[in-house]
């Protein structure tokens, strides 16, 4: 066959041949155009018989919970550099789609995030960092889609009951509060409108929430459920008419790329409304590259969004680097662009919500899979991926073993396509790092003597982008400043007037929200302090401490000293502690460990080595009461080790009233060295 081509021809398949041989030893990717003869084993990519489901697009999740915390404390330029690989077009990912945490003041995984109504008559919609992400994703993709979605839910709305629906008006009630105040003071149009995170629904609720936002004016606000399993959600809509008319999307997390019956019978959009969650290394780029092409061949999902956006907490929390890039130093402007961004971005800068997938889209017949999408207007984008099982397992679900081997795939235009004459190429090879590629583009593929076939020699883990848009780019920065460890020193006095964040830098609540406050009464150096600002225990998702805790710094430390000057508001009952070496947090923080040094209102003391106050080394009285200033001390020294579990140390505890407490004590050798802090 390769006599029979024109020499033009020849030219053009040699430089696509080698076109990817950059690195030395590499063998060159063998991208070859076949020109007359096409095996019957072809696949053909034909519009002639119309075509299959809109697409609406690939997004990332910000929370579930306090994900993009540390984003906001990271410096200029940095800071701008990582929200450019997010959401700048045709830079780096390129997201289409962007779903906040409605913060309900729950804990949801790595943090707590503030609500907007702490209280039934409180509403601020300057609290978090969801406002300002939102804005600046907008700032860069005027037409990404916002989407909003509760994990948790202020107390006051449960009555009692840690539950959201007892009064279904007022819950939906405080959700459309939050959209009209999207707009009002951020100007952000919400598209999208969940019900509550992986969480039981109630039909009625729904129903309400419709009926609620319809009544506002919000009609194009589209509601989306349950972000849950496909069942009970979708063979609910079949039964009611109502319920089926009132929802937009039915959204499910986790699919494996895979629907159900129901589901599609009711004909409505089908989105994994979360997905990824994995280590964003080799292996989790593959896991998003699998399953951004499969979700559709498989469940006719049209969207995959991706837990999470960004890795921007610390590392020793649940999920650590399981954001499509890493961003977890603002104190050294350090961040990772990791290879899911990458893979992201095979799709997404070459696809717009609006096209639409081909009907002839599938596997490939030596594993792996290929989708081709078009606006409609002549543009064509084919995705090929040939992720193998080893290098493409997503945290969850159980993935059945498959196989891939090396295969040629001839592929054949037809229908409206056949006289594409030239297609742009883009390249990634995920393993070895001799071997790796991360969305290198080729020489472009030319048609016009081909008859509209193509031939791709594949090899494991491989991902190909074939387009006719000229747009895609691989974006860069100057490379950020390198890794550093949390500052060995660091305090932190919050004396800010007028704070950007409600939050102050790096710390991260863990039970309860942090806040600054401004002490009017006080004119001296407490004016302007860090005050925890609920008193009722959240509608909450996960297993939250009964105490409160905010952490921060540096689990490696061991030798610290953690001083901090407390105010205990509520007399007899209220109390305060700080911590060293916590051990735990996110969905875990309830069996936090570490050493604990608490006093209380009613004049006691107590020294633990865990949260749950279960394990007392000390306990005492001092001179201790509500509404006063006290400057605590706490002194954790390296210990000398009497057995590979048991270690001997010395806390010392003091008070700016000049009482002092001195206490030998066995303490577990945690690893986990956080400042926390609690009030009630």
């Amino acid at each position: 066959m390769a006599e029979r081509l024109p020499q033009a021809s020849r030219q053009r398949r040699g430089k696509a041949m080698t076109a990817a041989a950059g690195s030395a030893g590499r063998a060159a990717v063998p991208l070859l155009l076949c020109a007359l003869l096409v095996p019957g084993g072809a696949y053909v990519l034909d519009d002639s018989d119309g075509l299959g489901r809109e697409f609406d697009g690939i997004g990332a999740v910000s929370g579930g919970g306090a994900t993009s915390r540390l984003l906001v404390n990271y410096p200029e330029p940095y800071r701008s550099q990582i929200l450019d690989y997010l959401f700048k077009p045709n830079f780096g990912a390129s997201l289409h789609i962007l779903k906040v945490e409605i913060g309900g003041d729950g804990q949801t995984t790595d943090g707590t995030e503030p609500s907007h109504m702490h209280y039934a008559l409180d509403e601020n919609y300057f609290r978090g960092y969801e406002w300002w992400l939102m804005k600046e994703a907008k700032k860069r993709n005027p037409n990404i889609i916002l989407m909003g979605l509760p994990w948790s839910f202020p107390g006051w709305l449960g009555k009692g009951f840690n539950w959201p629906y007892v009064n279904l008006q007022l819950t939906a009630y405080y959700v459309m509060t939050w959209i009209v105040g999207a707009k009002h003071y951020h100007d952000l149009d919400i598209d999208y409108i969940g019900i509550w995170n992986e969480r039981s629904f109630d039909i009625n609720y729904i129903k309400v929430l419709r009926r609620m936002l319809n009544y506002q004016g919000l009609h194009r606000v589209k509601i989306i459920a349950s972000d849950n399993l496909w069942e009970p959600i979708s063979a609910s809509m079949l039964l009611d008419t109502e319920l089926l008319n009132v929802i937009d999307v039915i959204g499910a997390h986790y699919p494996g790329t895979r629907t159900v019956r129901d589901a599609r019978l009711t004909k409505k959009k089908l989105w994994s409304s979360e997905d990824f969650s994995t280590l964003n290394n080799d292996v989790g780029a593959g896991c998003l590259g699998r399953i951004l092409n499969q979700n559709y061949i498989n469940g006719y999902m049209t969207a995959t969004i991706a837990w999470n956006l960004v890795a921007s907490y610390y590392e020793q929390l649940p999920y650590g680097r399981c954001g499509l890039m890493t961003a977890q130093e603002p104190w050294s402007g350090h961040y990772a662009v990791e290879p899911p961004i990458w893979v992201t971005a095979h799709t997404t800068q070459f696809t717009q919500p609006g096209w639409y997938y081909l009907k002839t889209v599938g596997h490939l017949e030596k594993g792996g899979s290929y989708v081709a999408l078009t606006d409609g207007l002549g543009n064509l984008t084919i995705i090929v991926e040939t992720m193998s099982h080893k290098h493409s397992r997503c945290i969850r679900p159980f993935l059945p073993y498959f196989n891939v081997s090396h295969q040629f795939a001839t592929f054949l235009l037809k229908g409206s396509f056949s006289e594409i004459p030239e297609l742009q190429v883009w390249y990634t090879r995920l393993g070895k790092p001799s071997k790796r590629f991360l969305f290198k583009q080729l020489d472009s593929l030319w048609l016009l003597d081909s008859g509209g076939a193509f031939t791709l020699e594949l090899q494991e883990d491989e991902l190909f982008t074939l387009t006719t848009l000229t747009t895609g780019g691989k974006g860069s920065c100057p490379p950020p400043p390198e890794s550093q460890p949390f500052p060995q020193v660091y305090d932190d006095d919050f004396d800010v007037d007028y704070p950007f964040f409600s939050e102050a830098p790096n710390f991260a609540d863990q039970t309860g929200v942090f806040e600054y406050f401004t002490n009017i009464e006080d004119p001296g150096e407490h004016r302007f302090t860090l005050r925890q600002v609920l008193n009722q225990r959240p509608i909450t998702w996960a297993a939250d401490a009964y105490n409160t805790i905010s952490v921060i710094g540096d689990y490696k430390w061991s030798n610290l000293t953690v001083r901090c000057d407390v105010y205990i508001e509520t007399p007899e009952k209220g109390g305060v502690f700080i911590a060293g070496r916590v051990n735990k947090g996110g969905i875990l923080i309830r069996s936090a460990r570490g050493v604990f040094f608490w006093i209380f209102a009613n004049g006691t003391y107590k020294v633990t080595g865990d949260l749950a106050g279960w394990i007392t080394y000390a306990l005492g009285h001092v001179d201790v009461t509500a509404k006063r200033w006290y400057t605590l001390t706490l002194i954790i020294k390296e210990p000398a080790c009497l057995s590979p579990t048991f270690c001997a140390g010395r806390t010392e505890i003091a008070s700016d009233s000049g009482w002092r407490v001195s206490l030998p004590c066995l303490f577990l050798e945690w690893l986990n060295t956080l400042l926390s802090l609690w009030n009630r």
